[in-house]
């Protein structure tokens, strides 16, 4: 394993980068750079091993099996040539020795005290684990516990650490170092020191798709992402505080500590729209995870076609959580008393079972509150039940092969259907919304009359084929699917920008967590919908995580102080109680706030657009969505090249973002347009406002021709 030397001097505090220029090469940065060279040829040779070695099943199946898992360990261990194989070296004191440890089959590690041992333990820090043809570690994976030490290390706590590297990159190529010291009197009462290196990785532009910030993690991230597996986590996170990421990087570690657990499981990833999932598809790849799903809340419950949209009013009827029990209502409501008993002939005899047990049974299946499919089920079973009872009574020898036979017959058969029918959740739906009487029968004391006529209809569709769902519709439909068959629960849920579910949501992401755990982010400054939970422990409920640790991350690290502190004058009207956010960095040119008449805005607008082209990153013009298409004629009459998001992220240099799109991304360059215009579009306008000013990582322009809203003026 190659060790890279002529370090023992460490500075004290963090060093200034060290970086080639007209100097002679610095050797200790050669020797890391062969280092590196020499990780990425065994992480190539890792993956070799995994492509050369055959599937032998015992059966075609088995042996698809085995090759599609040799596929994704392969895929696991591509090397990506513009991204750092490791981005950090920990060095600790003489005399601790590490352990491999972890659940995952990883390198995982600890440090202990070993008396008597003098010696340094040098470990390097990545994305991912990689070891020599003897199987020595030669990068170590993130996640490992040795690796803590990297995010939480401090002056005052240095957890036996001597050194802390970080490494600076361009692309894949390793261009600086800078070490920090530990352990001396004198670097503990200077005090906590800001890495150069680390800063300049925050601050760096970026275009595309999202990275991850695994060289940057900071200790409160940190905290959160390596959380207990068992617990949920709520994240109520400012705007830039990377929450985001965080819980991007929860999944990645849980599917490191906890690995047969997940997988066996399954982890999933909510968020708000296909654009912004979109926007962080490469982020769990990097890190080398490359098995976990990533859907919208339209994808989870879309068992129906979408195809219309619900006035804001019954949105907000439909989405909330007295749907449920509107539902349960109308579903066991089609459950009937039998009219009459049954008779079964088995043989040469005749059994019976009156009307009065078999109503029996129902109210005994009802009171242990069951699914209303399994309790259909099991009636049939119940049934049969009595009858074999009364076989065994009159000296007969029934087995399970007679039980199944009398459940089978089509007398019992004929019962069940005519007391219990199967239900299909589409059609339950469907007919609570076209059926006035079943609509009142179900809702009676929870929706009043002007609620249900909200909701309603006009004209009843034939079939579930033929009607125009809405989203909250779709959101009912998975209701009444759980209701009559339990959905089956995941390991782990990550549900992104929360703070927009409705309570029907809530409860239907919740199903999918009932008996694993979930990590849920989100701002509710940044809430937008009209059916939106009002806080944090409201939504948790609704969740069936009611007992969830509330976090708060209010540092923002890339978002300089001056934008935080302009969107943050809509916080006393659109969240009150929601804290303003700090920013790690200010720079006092990032916020520039244009007025224009109607007649210049063209000009004006192209002016900005040119701006922000003339900088590194990327770029957006945030406006109203009706506003969009004025706007994309005025770039393309000024020729200014440009793309307009759209389902698939961003993708063009400058892009027009929707402002109901923009949620969840980030430019380093925003063109707000009009704002007044996005504050008076929506009921919650306001909240929109917040969210598009808040989406720049670097540079925010505010453009305008009307006045602007009275906390901005």
């Amino acid at each position: 394993m190659p060790s890279p030397s002529g370090t023992d001097a460490a500075p004290t505090g963090p060093s200034p980068p060290h970086r080639p220029g007209g100097k002679p090469p610095d050797p200790v940065l050669a020797t890391e750079r062969d280092y590196l060279r020499q990780s990425r040829e065994y992480l190539r040779l890792m993956r070799e091993n995994v492509l050369s070695l055959r599937a032998m099943g015992g059966d075609p199946v088995s042996e698809e099996y085995l090759k599609a898992d040799l596929y994704r360990r392969a895929e696991v261990l591509r090397d990506i040539p513009d991204a750092p194989l490791f981005f950090g070296r920990l060095d600790y004191a003489a005399g601790s020795v590490w352990s491999e440890e972890g659940e995952g089959g990883e390198a995982g590690g600890r440090v202990e005290t070993a008396p008597g041992r003098r010696s340094s333990d040098r470990f390097h820090i990545g994305r991912r684990h990689v070891h020599d043809p003897d199987g020595h570690p030669v990068v170590i994976d993130w996640r490992a516990p040795v690796s803590r030490a990297f995010y939480r290390a401090s002056q005052a706590d240095p957890m036996n650490l001597e050194r802390r590297r970080r490494f600076g990159f361009s692309g894949g190529d390793l261009t600086a170092y800078e070490d920090e010291a530990f352990g001396a009197p004198e670097v503990r009462a200077a005090g906590p020191q800001t890495s150069r290196i680390m800063l300049e990785e925050i601050e760096r532009p970026r275009s595309g798709p999202m990275r991850d910030i695994v060289a940057t993690i900071q200790p409160d991230q940190d905290d959160i992402v390596r959380g207990d597996a068992d617990a949920t986590v709520c994240v109520q996170g400012a705007p830039g505080t990377g929450k985001t990421a965080v819980g991007l990087h929860r999944v990645a570690y849980l599917l490191y500590a906890h690995a047969n657990r997940m997988k066996r499981g399954g982890v999933l990833v909510v968020g708000p729209n296909r654009a912004f999932l979109a926007y962080i598809r490469n982020v769990l790849p990097a890190l080398g995870e490359v098995g976990v799903d990533q859907v919208t809340v339209a994808d989870l419950v879309g068992t129906v076609t979408v195809r219309a949209s619900d006035s804001e009013r019954a949105a907000r009827i439909k989405g909330d959580a007295r749907m449920a029990e509107v539902l349960r209502r109308a579903l066991w409501a089609g459950v009937a008393e039998p009219a009459e008993g049954l008779m079964v002939a088995r043989g040469s005899r005749r059994w019976r079972v009156s009307r009065e047990e078999i109503a029996g049974l129902i109210d005994e299946l009802r009171e242990r509150g069951v699914r209303h499919g399994a309790g259909r089920d099991m009636l049939g079973h119940r049934i049969a039940h009595v009858v074999l009872t009364r076989m065994e009574a009159a000296g007969e020898a029934p087995d399970d092969r007679t039980h199944d036979a009398v459940r089978r017959t089509r007398e019992v058969r004929a019962v069940v259907d005519a007391v219990w029918p199967a239900v299909i959740p589409a059609r339950l739906v469907l007919r609570l919304l076209s059926d006035p009487d079943l609509l009142a029968q179900a809702a009676e004391g929870l929706l009043d009359d002007d609620e249900q006529r909200e909701i309603q209809w006009d004209s009843p569709p034939r079939g579930p084929g033929s009607a125009r769902w809405s989203a909250a519709d779709a959101v009912l439909v998975d209701e009444a699917r759980d209701l009559i068959e339990r959905i089956p629960s995941l390991a782990h849920v990550v549900v992104d920008e929360a703070q927009d579910l409705s309570p029907m949501e809530c409860r239907a992401v919740g199903r999918r967590c009932a008996t694993g755990s979930a990590t849920v982010l989100g701002d509710l400054a940044q809430a937008t919908t009209p059916a939106a939970v009002a806080d944090w422990p409201q939504m948790l409920t609704h969740l069936g995580k009611p007992d969830a640790g509330l976090r708060l991350l209010d540092t923002g690290y890339r978002v300089p102080r001056q934008i935080l502190d302009y969107a943050s004058r809509l916080l006393p009207l659109i969240a009150p109680g929601v804290p303003a956010a700090r920013s790690f960095r200010q720079d006092p040119g990032s916020l520039a706030v244009v007025g224009a008449t109607p007649g210049s805005l063209p000009a004006a607008l192209a002016q900005a657009c040119a701006d922000a082209l003339d900088r590194p990153g990327s770029a957006a013009v945030i406006a109203a969505d009706g506003q969009l298409t004025a706007l994309a004629k005025m770039l393309g009459r000024a020729g200014v090249a440009h793309g307009t998001l759209d389902g698939d992220g961003p993708g063009a240099r400058l892009t027009l973002v929707p402002v109901s799109l923009a949620k969840g991304l980030e430019f380093d360059h925003v063109i707000v347009a009009e704002p007044a215009r996005i504050a008076a579009a929506h009921s919650r306008g306001l909240h929109q406002l917040y969210v598009a000013l808040t989406r720049a990582v670097s540079r925010l322009t505010v453009l305008h021709t009307q006045p602007l809203p009275d906390p901005l003026r």
